[in-house]
């Protein structure tokens, strides 16, 4: 069972939050930090193996996602004062943070930021920042994701200017097979939550896009919390160089590149960074 509610975070702010039942015994509580375009709903692909590591989802709609207020202006580094905010009112001290795709940036700013508050942080599919030294920022993204970043880095009214002139681009331009097909099956909850999040509108993915590639307001060097960097050899949407540049910057971080995933294939490894996550808790 999923429990919502609203919380007013002390700027007057509404975040909607999510949160799972907790499983039998003792449990930990894990945020789910969720991807660009999606709304905040638990991964329900992922609840029970969460249960069988003793673990529960929280989670929350980033703003201008779901029933979360706009928040002009944002950085990548806003979402850990949003997540201490729901912490807070749900009574959680100690959590660890699980971040795909938008979300990765998002989880190492709890890790950095909350260093205190965060046992471990999994970044699943994230991209680097975009001013990473000695990283093509874009090589191996499609031109459509491209050319939407390079605007988004121009600012809000770029942003929206390039997507009244351009055409979608088809989904194999930057999703293997096996993602195209994961959405259809083992992972369609995600394309629900994304359809969800582009049917009410632009506003948050245009927050988490000019986040992504404006400065994040912390720097991964910064990371002291173990980290679990995911990513799929063969991602289309943020190539698996992001992964290990961020894996040789930020100095608590291992890297997985998992042979043969995509953006969204790499999340079958879930079940085992659940368990990872588990066994940073405190004894």
């Amino acid at each position: 069972m999923i429990t919502e509610t609203d919380i007013v975070h002390p700027d007057g702010r509404t975040l909607h939050a999510y949160a799972t039942d907790a499983p039998p015994g003792p449990a930990e509580a894990v945020v789910w930090l969720h991807g660009t375009p999606n709304i905040g709903s638990p991964p329900e692909p992922l609840v029970a193996a969460a249960r069988a590591s003793g673990l529960r989802w929280i989670s929350y709609d980033r703003p201008g996602y779901g029933g979360s207020s706009p928040h002009e202006g944002r950085a990548v580094a806003s979402a850990a004062g949003d997540v201490a905010a729901i912490a807070d009112a749900l009574g959680i001290d100690r959590f660890a943070v699980f971040g795909h795709s938008g979300g990765g940036p998002h989880a190492l700013a709890c890790a950095t930021l909350l260093p205190e508050r965060v046992t471990a942080a999994v970044s699943a599919s994230a991209p680097a920042p975009m001013d990473a030294d000695g990283l093509d920022w874009s090589a191996g993204s499609s031109p459509g994701i491209t050319a939407e970043n390079r605007a988004a880095a121009q600012g809000r009214a770029a942003l929206e200017a390039h997507w009244a002139r351009s055409e979608p681009e088809e989904m194999d331009a930057f999703f293997t097979d096996a993602d195209i097909a994961a959405l259809d099956d083992t992972w369609s909850w995600l394309a629900g939550v994304a359809g969800a999040a582009v049917a009410q509108g632009t506003e948050g993915m245009i927050e988490d896009l000019l986040a992504a590639t404006r400065p994040w307001g912390f720097r991964p060097e910064e990371t002291r919390v173990p980290v679990l960097l995911l990513h799929g050899h063969d991602d289309r949407m943020v190539a698996a160089a992001h992964g290990r540049w961020l894996a040789a910057h930020c100095p608590s971080a291992e890297a997985r590149i998992v042979p043969g995933a995509g953006h969204i294939t790499v999340l079958d490894e879930a079940p085992n960074a659940l368990a990872w996550l588990r066994a940073r808790f405190p004894a």
